[in-house]
């Protein structure tokens, strides 16, 4: 019987501007999440426990006791999906100590029903660029030549909050252009041709409401573009910020942190993750491993955030 496992999830980035809620891709960044039988050492978080919940009752498996332990680089609440982070490797986890009841796709769905939309769940759970809607989902691999540069600020964003600020209609005219745009980037990501992603990333539905809450947004993508970049975009509810390049790469991240005045930040360089979340029987080279990582306090994780 296995007694402990470690799950690695990918960090995600999600809407690409006009493809909100069904456009995501999945990152080279990760979390670690150690899942074992036994009492937890302290009570264990509202995510920790309505996870585990939705999966004994999906599963159809008799509750049992288990500790659980995240590790890794993704920032909460930045909109690069660190709740899925959390939630998948969880009931992966549980799901390994429980003799695999249930299959990927069943995991990936009730990942999806927990955080409300399923485009960060999709790039976490099978990697690379997703295209999900109502009962569909389409997976395409994405080449390392694609950069991502994401610029990160110190503070966090609620996407509650985020999605607070979203009128209620917007114009004909905004949505034609984000549906063009959104197809535009869906047919770029399909056939690897990504040099079509240049100025496909404008978007009606979100961003401009959203950026009240990162008035730096504009400025920080205009500053990519001039930089060499493909296009940037706000990464989920924010506030990362994301900009895909074929060249020019560091001088992306320079024109991007620079335009982010009177702000703290930090830039990443990254690619796509194409593998999505993974299984790993716990050894002592991976505690080792995720020891040297920053540890992330479970008691620490609050509510859905991307």
């Amino acid at each position: 019987m296995i007694e402990e496992v470690t799950v690695r999830v990918p960090a995600s980035t999600s809407n690409l501007g006009p493809g909100f809620d069904c456009l995501g891709v999945a990152l080279r960044i990760y979390n670690h999440v150690t899942v074992a039988r036994g009492r937890p050492p302290r009570a264990a978080t509202p995510m920790i426990r309505a996870a585990a919940e939705a999966f004994f009752a999906r599963a159809g498996v008799r509750p049992f006791a288990f500790r659980c332990e995240v590790a890794g680089d993704v920032p909460m609440a930045r909109g690069l999906g660190s709740s899925v982070t959390v939630r998948l490797g969880l009931m992966h986890g549980l799901n390994a100590l429980a003799g695999r009841p249930l299959k990927r796709e069943e995991i990936y769905e009730l990942c999806a029903e927990l955080e409300g939309h399923p485009d960060n769940a999709a790039a976490a759970e099978f990697g690379g660029f997703n295209v999900v809607r109502a009962g569909s989902r389409q997976r395409f691999a994405v080449s390392a030549a694609l950069k991502c540069v994401l610029l990160i600020p110190d503070f966090e964003v609620s996407t509650t909050k985020a999605r607070a600020l979203l009128p209620g209609k917007i114009s004909r005219r905004g949505s034609v252009e984000s549906c063009g745009n959104a197809a535009a980037i869906t047919a770029a990501f399909a056939s690897g041709k990504y040099m079509n992603l240049q100025g496909a990333f404008r978007d009606h539905l979100h961003q401009p409401f959203r950026k009240k809450l990162m008035p730096f947004l504009d400025d920080v993508i205009a500053a990519a573009e001039e930089a060499g970049a493909l296009g940037g975009f706000l990464s989920g509810s924010g506030s990362t910020i994301a900009a895909v390049t074929l060249a020019s790469v560091p001088a992306v991240a320079r024109a991007m942190r620079s335009a982010a005045t009177k702000v703290n930040a930090q830039t990443i360089i990254t690619t796509a993750d194409n593998r999505g979340a993974r299984l790993l029987i716990s050894d002592q080279q991976l505690r080792q491993k995720v020891a040297s990582t920053r540890r992330i306090s479970v008691s620490a994780i609050g509510n859905p955030t991307e």
